[in-house]
């Protein structure tokens, strides 16, 4: 917890926390979590494309690697809790397996990845798509620091990923529950809509003969409300931006998700008609474009019965729980099984700076995470 709060204090921006992708903040934030890695006898470096990577090597001719962690970077303006906390976890775990001299059956690879949220280049899971080799042409289009595909690792290295994060929702909380272990991670839809209008004069032009850009926005966001599934429009940029001038332009994102890919693109391509037929109605051009389409990832059922084991042993019952969120996780599954497990957070609070978790429920965590990979040991000796 303590170190949550001396890495808490890395910014990118005076007097809120915000750490982006190849910052100055994320060079220091390595900087520092590597020192603590160092210190716990891991082999640390920092890849192409900027991951925090320790190393605890076993014995074994031929073992693979469990990887374990989350991500480094941050939103703006955010809690200090959102993928820092995994990977101090799991580097926690790691310190108490040392300390008890357990030699595991495999290499451990503690990993802090550089670009879990997307901020800077509005594209999610950079680091961790580096490192499992999925980047698109596309995707290094749009980043400036060249060379960051050279992260990529070799296809079979990794025996799994587990990954602790804070839920992120009520639900543990609403259960009484420190950690629960979850089932699989909704798919991610991302795109931006733009209207195009028409400026005019707030005072001359007749309501009836207007081409208002807002107007026909704010209808999409209501259509965007009613469509049945998790879906938010969360940035609004309007032009010119002034308080006497009709919007001419209007450019917002869309989010859409849910566990059943299918059902989440059908939703996609009936708001796009909506958006469309909106604009039709208006007289306003809406233009659509795709940004990011994320699979589900159901979460891999041997590696989660064992998660689940471990829990049994810190807490009363176990509950699963699915994530709305999406999370490294999704993009190691391209290459590896993977596992996750939530921790309590404080009425459910996220991507804000009141996020809080108990100490008591982060010991638990770390606990769980000992017992998961001394019965991983087990099952691989």
């Amino acid at each position: 917890m303590w170190r949550c709060e001396e890495l808490g204090a890395v910014s990118e921006e005076e007097g809120r926390l915000t750490r982006t992708f190849a910052s100055a903040a994320m060079g220091k934030a390595n900087a520092l979590v590597g020192g603590w890695m160092k210190g716990a006898g891991l082999e640390t470096r920092v890849d192409a494309a900027f991951n925090l990577l320790g190393r605890w090597t076993c014995g074994k001719r031929g073992a693979k690697t469990l990887l374990l962690g989350s991500h480094l970077d941050t939103v703006r303006d955010a809690g200090k809790y959102d993928g820092p906390l995994g990977v101090l976890v799991a580097l926690a775990a790691v310190e108490v397996l040392r300390a008890r001299g357990v030699a595991l059956p495999f290499h451990v690879e503690i990993a802090g990845f550089s670009d879990e949220e997307g901020v800077r280049y509005q594209t999610t899971y950079l680091g961790s798509r580096a490192l499992a080799g999925t980047l698109t042409r596309a995707d290094l289009a749009r980043v400036e620091e060249k060379g960051i595909e050279k992260a990529k690792r070799k296809r079979g290295e990794f025996l799994g990923y587990a990954e602790v994060h804070i839920e992120q929702g009520p639900v543990l909380e609403q259960c009484g529950l420190a950690v629960g272990v979850v089932t699989g991670i909704a798919g991610q839809s991302r795109l931006r809509v733009t209207f195009q209008g028409e400026a005019g004069h707030a005072g001359t032009v007749p309501m009836a003969l207007r081409r208002d850009a807002l107007a026909a926005a704010a209808e999409f966001v209501l259509a965007v409300e009613k469509c049945g599934l998790t879906a938010t429009v969360g940035q609004l940029q309007v032009r010119p931006g002034a308080s006497n001038v009709i919007p001419g332009e209007v450019e917002l994102t869309l989010d859409v998700r849910d566990l059943r890919d299918a059902k989440r693109r059908a939703a996609v391509q009936a708001l796009k008609k909506q958006a469309q037929a909106i604009g039709r109605r208006r007289k306003v051009k809406a233009v659509w474009t795709p940004v990011q389409d994320t699979a589900a990832v159901a979460c891999d059922f041997a590696l989660t019965e064992l998660m689940c084991e471990a829990v049994v042993a810190q807490e009363r019952e176990v509950i699963s729980l699915p994530s709305g969120a999406g999370h490294d996780a999704a993009a190691l599954s391209q290459i590896c099984p993977v596992a996750m497990l939530f921790v309590r957070c404080k009425r459910g609070i996220s991507h804000h700076p009141a996020e809080s978790v108990k100490t008591s429920d982060v010991a638990k965590a770390i606990a769980v995470m000992v017992e998961f990979m001394e019965k991983l040991g087990a099952r691989y000796a």
